[in-house]
């Protein structure tokens, strides 16, 4: 058994530890001897969806944002659409969740067209919302901790639901207590941190379900020891909980 990981754009959208989360993947297919193939992808080369289980995109600032969108429309912004639509894994992290959505308006109202591959729009503010955060992902029966630095305040349309519902911070806009967002087998958060190593049953809800799409239906992940993880993120838990 083998996956195979595509990181869209490493290079361009590579903040705060971001990279973390493919380390985190890999080492947990590697750890129950699932064997990982992480390739890379960034502006000017081809991408082939059909090749990949899961795809990564990292956050990075409105302005590498803007760069990518010629290359998104040289084809990519298709080939994209068509992975999610055919319930390949996404996990987008911040500028990465902004851009599978339909579009970006800055605060001063200049309108950057994105993927639109979900049915999300983010609309920038002068305020940046910063700092340590948590919310419950019900869909796993548990609490998310990570970090969050953004200005645009993202809206889910219709058919996309939460990720998850905010306990500390800000999450998708500070308006209405979401966090990420959740369409067919997309991953969409604001999650820095970076957010898989000390969130790792997410991490395997995430490995499960490529793991599914790619064989029907895989066996149950064998638990590892998570002692270290788990410290990580009680610690944070505890820490966000006494605020």
């Amino acid at each position: 058994m083998e996956l195979n990981i595509c990181h869209l754009y490493p290079d361009i959208l590579n903040l705060y530890g971001d990279r973390g989360n493919i380390i985190t993947m890999k080492r947990r297919l590697e750890s129950r001897g699932i064997s990982v193939n992480v390739d890379e992808c960034s502006i000017g080369q081809p991408l082939d969806v059909d090749k990949y289980d899961i795809f990564f995109i990292g956050g990075g600032q409105d302005f590498e944002q803007e760069v990518l969108l010629r290359d998104l429309a040289s084809g990519k912004a298709q080939e994209i659409r068509n992975a999610v639509e055919d319930e390949k894994t996404f996990l987008a992290i911040c500028g990465g969740y902004q851009m599978l959505g339909q579009y970006y308006k800055t605060w001063d109202g200049v309108q950057l067209d994105f993927i639109g591959a979900i049915n999300v729009h983010t609309i920038g503010a002068k305020e940046r919302m910063i700092g340590n955060y948590m919310f419950t992902c019900d869909e796993l029966n548990c609490e998310i901790v990570g970090f969050e630095n953004h200005s645009g305040k993202t809206y889910l349309g219709e058919g996309v639901a939460p990720l998850g519902t905010m306990l500390s911070g800000n999450g998708n806009n500070g308006e209405d207590k979401t966090e990420g967002a959740r369409y067919k087998n997309v991953f969409g958060t604001y999650s820095h941190g970076s957010l898989l190593p000390k969130n790792p049953v997410l991490c395997d809800f995430i490995l499960q379900t490529a793991l599914n799409r790619r064989c029907g239906s895989a066996e149950p992940l064998a638990p590892l020891d998570d002692t270290l993880e788990n410290n990580a993120h009680r610690y944070m838990q505890e820490r966000l909980s006494h605020k």
